[in-house]
């Protein structure tokens, strides 16, 4: 079903690499099995699926919903490749104001298993589209986000391109985390 299944430096974010399967036609890949999320003790129930496309050295981020409409995501790159990024918000997390990143590119064909509490964001390598699963419908009063630049990433992009909004949020030393780490 998936090759392979490892936890980032941040605990409970995963990357997924999926089997691929090949033929005369071209190529099929799983993205999710309920089952195998389950046995994994991967909490995920799909409320919404969307997909957003970015030309190059553009930064998407750093996103996620408040509580109580908080949710965990499953994101891949259907398209071209993205350096994406997380940022643990859970307080009492060990990894509390840190970041992992992974490359996503149409080619690994790789999934990131995003928890709740985790701020979300990528830079555009090449034209890429990115397909985001998420486990809770969009709530405009709760979605927000941290500032791109506030949390020591070198994203190694000279002149990023950026949404007015993106830029507007605060920073992550005055972000007051409503999210907690909690020992499973």
């Amino acid at each position: 079903m998936f090759l392979e299944m490892k936890e980032g430096k941040i605990k409970g974010l995963f990357e997924i690499t999926p089997r691929l399967l090949t033929d005369e036609r071209g190529a099929f890949i799983k993205t999710y099995h309920e089952d195998f999320f389950k046995e994994k003790g991967l909490e995920f129930d799909l409320a919404e699926q969307y997909f957003s496309t970015s030309k190059k050295g553009v930064i998407r981020g750093m996103h996620f919903q408040l509580p109580p409409h908080d949710h965990a995501k499953l994101v891949y790159c259907i398209t071209g490749s993205v350096l994406d990024v997380l940022v643990d918000l859970r307080k009492g997390s060990p990894t509390f104001g840190q970041y992992d990143r992974f490359e996503l590119t149409a080619d690994k064909h790789n999934i990131l298993y995003i928890p709740v509490g985790l701020a979300h964001g990528f830079c555009a390598l090449t034209d890429a589209t990115m397909l985001y699963n998420v486990s809770t419908t969009y709530h405009k009063e709760e979605d927000t986000g941290i500032r791109w630049d506030s949390f020591g990433l070198d994203w190694k992009v000279e002149n990023p391109v950026l949404s007015g909004r993106d830029i507007s949020f605060q920073c992550l030393h005055e972000f007051k985390s409503p999210f907690v780490y909690e020992v499973k």
